[in-house]
């Protein structure tokens, strides 16, 4: 209950004075107008550094999205060669046996054309290798990857 007496000057310093309960959370700083000052600056200098960082995060995501996504882009367009050639081995493989049945070429000759055939097969699968390293760098890229600990296996116990 605040009453007239609680608003006197003469009753401010008194043992019961709901003005003194009124005024105990108050400290005073606020009238100290350099130490708010530089309590404003300190807050904006952290402000700052925080915006910075954060701008620093959302450049190196973009950054590495778009390494990932030429990657991607790259490796497919090699895989696509690639494949083409490993195409063109099996047929020149093919074209080898069937030389090599009639008569035309020796065993070194065909055994050259299998080795080009399975070397250009070799390269396709490495090449698809790459494709597929590239999709999953492009999903890590985008999505922020994945968590460096794995949830521990439940063993469910037969009764």
């Amino acid at each position: 209950m605040i009453g007239t007496q609680a608003f006197d000057a003469g009753a401010l310093f008194e043992r019961d004075s709901e003005m003194r309960l009124l005024t105990l959370g108050v400290d005073g700083s606020f009238l100290n107008v350099g130490r708010v000052r530089a309590r404003i600056a300190a807050s904006n200098a952290a402000e700052a550094g925080n915006l910075a960082t954060y701008e620093r995060t959302v450049l190196t995501a973009l950054e590495e999205t778009e390494n990932a996504l030429v990657q991607v882009s790259r490796s497919a367009r090699q895989t696509a060669h690639l494949e083409q050639a490993a195409a063109a081995g099996t047929r020149a493989a093919s074209m080898a046996r069937l030389r090599f049945d009639q008569g035309s070429i020796d065993v070194l000759e065909l055994l050259d054309a299998e080795n080009a055939r399975l070397q250009s097969h070799d390269a396709f699968a490495q090449g698809r290798v790459r494709s597929t390293l590239a999709v999953v760098s492009l999903y890590q890229a985008l999505a922020g990857g994945w968590p460096r600990h794995h949830p521990a296996a439940h063993n469910v116990a037969s009764k």
